[in-house]
């Protein structure tokens, strides 16, 4: 194989990678009726003028799965946090009792629980078309090697199909971890 073949594989793969990751965290901030802190990774809080991630400026523990507890490291900035997470409508309303603030996480309704599935389902979508759209443009490169380097049509048949077993490679982690986030979602 050509160093430049290696080099459209190695990036496209990379770009799958990234895409599949991308999916992880923003997963990780959907509410599945369990205390997670990454929750919180979208919150920004006003800090002297500079809007500052929330977990930058406290310590944030879960306390019997269904509670998230916020210590800050600076307790002049408690009210500020407060506000910065109704303004962040994470659908939890924070309580405060001067040293730290509690999130407490209802128990989802099954209305919700499905309208969170569905949200899922379009977020494992949305990281599918990438990975697709990433196959295209390597595609696309390789139909550029094929003509700049005089690839024979046999490796550029077997390379096309390289790229069409990545694609179902990354397609199919990409449905395993929608299948598992909606199985706790869906979880009561």
């Amino acid at each position: 194989m050509s160093e430049a073949l290696e080099e459209l594989f190695l990036f496209g793969e990379e770009k799958m990678e990234k895409a599949v990751a991308q999916l992880h965290r923003e997963f990780g901030s959907i509410r599945s009726g369990r205390a997670n802190p990454m929750i919180l990774d979208k919150v920004l809080v006003d800090y002297y003028g500079a809007p500052t991630p929330l977990r930058q400026m406290s310590q944030v523990t879960v306390q019997d799965g269904t509670t998230l507890v916020i210590s800050p490291y600076d307790k002049s900035t408690l009210k500020e946090i407060e506000k910065a997470i109704i303004k962040a409508e994470i659908g939890i309303t924070p309580n405060s009792d001067g040293i730290c603030i509690r999130l407490p996480f209802p128990p989802l309704t099954e209305d919700r629980r499905k309208e969170i599935a569905k949200d899922v389902k379009k977020i494992g979508e949305e990281s599918k078309v990438a990975v697709r759209n990433i196959r295209r443009d390597m595609t696309d490169d390789l139909k550029k090697l094929e003509k700049s380097e005089n690839l024979p049509e046999d490796t550029v048949k077997d390379n096309q199909d390289k790229i069409q077993k990545l694609t179902d490679k990354y397609t199919a982690i990409i449905d395993k971890a929608v299948a598992e986030k909606e199985k706790e979602v869906m979880t009561v």
